[in-house]
């Protein structure tokens, strides 16, 4: 049936079918092997998924099916295209892109994270981005350095 034939159901349904892109960080799209295999697996579910809502025959939902994972198709192309794969640190004499580190906090409470790029940081699973604050911070220093003041003074412990 040509789509002249279709009946839009209004300018609703039409602007919900164009998304606007997800923002793009300003900062280098550093990532870890880890996080390279990531975003070509995120790439590739939502090729599937653009795949299966074209599927459809209904023209308005297939557009409101389409819109989020084409989206996310412009997303993970332009974050693959600009990833820069960097190597695990081969010393664990400072804190690097990579690195997994321990420190102790001025309130007593000690935290693991491993610093990676900024599609793959998940705090709650132990990992920060390279652009977050604690991870400046701890950027190029050693076990028992202290860095920040007062409550915010965290210790390194362990560099992985």
């Amino acid at each position: 049936m040509s789509v002249a034939f279709t009946k839009e159901e209004s300018a609703e349904t039409a602007s919900e079918t164009l998304l606007p892109d997800r923002p793009i960080s300003p900062h280098p799209n550093l990532v870890t092997e880890t996080g390279l295999r990531s975003l070509q697996s995120q790439l590739q579910a939502a090729r599937e998924a653009y795949d299966a809502a074209q599927a459809i025959d209904d023209v308005n939902e297939k557009r409101r099916q389409s819109a989020v994972p084409l989206r996310d198709v412009r997303y993970f192309g332009e974050r693959l295209r600009t990833a820069q794969l960097v190597a695990d640190p081969t010393s664990s004499d400072v804190v690097a892109f990579g690195s997994t580190v321990t420190f102790s906090r001025a309130d007593g409470r000690v935290q693991t994270y491993r610093i990676v790029g900024e599609d793959e940081a998940d705090p709650k699973e132990g990992s920060i981005s390279f652009v977050a604050p604690v991870a400046k911070s701890l950027m190029g220093k050693s076990v028992g350095d202290v860095v920040g003041t007062g409550a915010q003074e965290i210790e390194i412990l362990a560099i992985r």
